[in-house]
């Protein structure tokens, strides 16, 4: 049976499902201005050591900020949500992203770097990733070529073994809230309705996530576990090949019944055979068969995709040679 009855975590997917970048969604209607990006911070007199500046992205209870330590130097994400109309369910889920948080450490999740409250704001401190979400990159740039796409679920992957070994379960995979440093790195953020094995069986929220995205066991009420993860790194796979996730023509209800009734998503034409099988794996059904991030960081998708780094040419050290380069280019 599909049982399906969205959270106030997932009704506010497009607005709470940020990160800390430009992947957040405004509730705009299309073709107006996109208003949030001209908006001034409002400086928290708590934040001492952080002048606020760009807005990245405005939810339902607070914006995201880039900000600038005045001591340091380093630019960061300020995720600053207002107390006044925050409903005290929506303040202890924060509380608990923020325990979640604190706790993590790795190369391939967000970093948090600390929280200041004041009599009206609750600002989170995090890393900045400068080249926004996947989603966002998808969208401005177009989809993503296999190859690249095997390179950065092999670093979400890596994130995912962290967070399973843990006891944490993220329960929101999907290109909004996989966010891209300069480098190329790529690191799982919004750990807003992620939850801890460790702390007995998910009952409250089970039906948290972002319907395209969800596994079938969420839809059906039987709990979260490690593998619906798996399930919604599968679509991530589809949403960065294809430009959009499984289903997304359907509506959030049809498409729930869907991946209960099919087998598994339809598979994006054109795939090597290496990454069809990858997301066969992560398409099982039933999620004791899905394969563990542990394991897929073996698949040959995985172990075969790598970054194209072109050598960089050795730079000319004088005018004569930097003619002499010239004169070979023609």
């Amino acid at each position: 049976m599909v049982s399906y009855a969205p959270s106030s975590a997932d009704r506010q997917s497009n607005s709470r499902s940020t990160g800390v970048n430009g992947s957040a969604k405004s509730d705009r209607t299309p073709g107006t201005p996109r208003r949030e990006r001209k908006e001034k911070a409002v400086q928290d007199p708590g934040l001492k050591d952080y002048r606020l500046g760009e807005c990245l992205g405005k939810g339902a209870f607070g914006s995201v900020y880039k900000a600038f330590n005045w001591g340091t130097g380093e630019a960061v994400a300020v995720k600053q949500i207002k107390l006044g109309d925050l409903p005290k369910s929506e303040l202890r889920m924060i509380e608990a992203e923020i325990d979640l948080l604190k706790n993590l450490n790795h190369d391939n999740i967000v970093k948090y770097l600390g929280f200041v409250k004041s009599s009206d704001c609750l600002n989170i401190i995090l890393e900045y990733c400068e080249n926004g979400s996947l989603h966002s990159i998808c969208k401005s740039y177009g989809k993503f070529p296999e190859n690249l796409v095997g390179v950065y679920m092999g670093q979400i992957l890596l994130g995912l073994q962290y967070l399973h070994d843990q006891g944490v379960i993220h329960r929101d995979i999907k290109g909004a809230n996989i966010l891209t440093t300069k480098d190329g790195k790529v690191k799982l953020a919004d750990f807003g309705v992620s939850t801890s094995t460790l702390a007995g069986a998910d009952k409250e929220a089970q039906s948290c996530g972002t319907p395209y995205w969800m596994a079938p066991e969420i839809i059906q009420l039987s709990g979260a576990t490690p593998a619906s993860d798996i399930w919604s790194l599968g679509c991530t796979v589809i949403e960065l090949l294809e430009g959009k996730p499984p289903y997304h023509k359907l509506a959030p209800m049809p498409a729930l019944f869907a991946i209960v009734n099919d087998d598994h998503p339809p598979l994006p034409e054109g795939v090597s055979p290496a990454a069809r099988d990858f997301l066969i794996q992560c398409f099982q059904k039933d999620p004791n068969l899905r394969v563990s991030a542990r394991k897929l960081l073996k698949h040959a998708w995985i172990v075969g995709s790598r970054r194209t780094d072109a050598p960089v040419a050795k730079p000319p050290t004088n005018f004569n040679e930097a003619v002499e380069a010239g004169e070979a280019v023609e």
